[in-house]
């Protein structure tokens, strides 16, 4: 099948229009992410361990919130670029298999616990929180009776694909990341940005769900 430029451009408008709402109004600093290339990442490494899912040129440490740079980034540098969020400053999360992700948001609204922006990956639900440091994560699993190795941190030094993901160059599939939606959108704060949750009331509700999924059992 061959590829519409007309698509293509409206696709890179819309990623475009997404890094500067993430940059800009959510006030995360963000960076063009690799993309998959007739099958190969585009850092040149032929082997890649996550073809078309990481930064590479420019770096994560390059993740900015100017619109000046966010621009040339996606209208000449990187069109296609998967948008990635650089966690650990301005927003962290927690993620999920997609099973136990789904089953813990309809218990912890049930809870009516106030949750933030909720992303979906292919086979993954993330949770957006309010950034925390590592010691600080490490003192509230080491509360837990057992943590599951499914779950996992972005905080400092990592980073979360935003909508509307990836595609693959050349390609009519999707690659790299695969497409990333919101289960629930990022909501404005009152000070600006995004409002984030604390993650200490969810996580244990999180590994909760977590364990259920992988052993049928509850943890507690």
């Amino acid at each position: 099948m061959r590829e519409n430029p007309k698509d293509r451009s409206q696709e890179s408008s819309v990623r475009l229009a997404a890094a500067l709402t993430a940059a800009v109004d959510h006030r995360w600093p963000v960076v063009p992410g690799t993309v998959l290339c007739g099958g190969r990442c585009s850092c040149g490494d032929a082997d890649c361990v996550v073809p078309g899912a990481h930064p590479h040129d420019p770096s994560l440490l390059a993740a900015t919130t100017d619109a000046r740079m966010v621009r040339w980034w996606w209208e000449r540098q990187s069109p296609d670029a998967p948008l990635l969020a650089a966690t650990g400053s301005a927003v962290s999360a927690v993620s999920l298999p997609a099973v136990a992700g789904a089953r813990a948001l309809v218990y912890l609204s049930a809870l009516r616990l106030p949750l933030g922006p909720v992303l979906a990956m292919p086979g993954r639900y993330a949770l957006l929180v309010a950034p925390y440091s590592l010691d600080a994560l490490g003192e509230m699993l080491a509360q837990l009776p057992w943590v599951p190795g499914s779950l996992r941190y972005h905080g400092p030094g990592g980073f979360l694909p935003l909508p509307p993901g990836g595609a693959a160059v050349g390609a009519p599939s999707a690659g790299g990341w695969g497409r990333v939606r919101w289960v629930l959108p990022p909501r404005p704060s009152a000070g600006g940005g995004v409002w984030l949750p604390q993650v200490g009331p969810l996580l244990g509700e999180l590994v909760e769900a977590t364990v259920r999924l992988d052993s049928g059992r509850s943890a507690y």
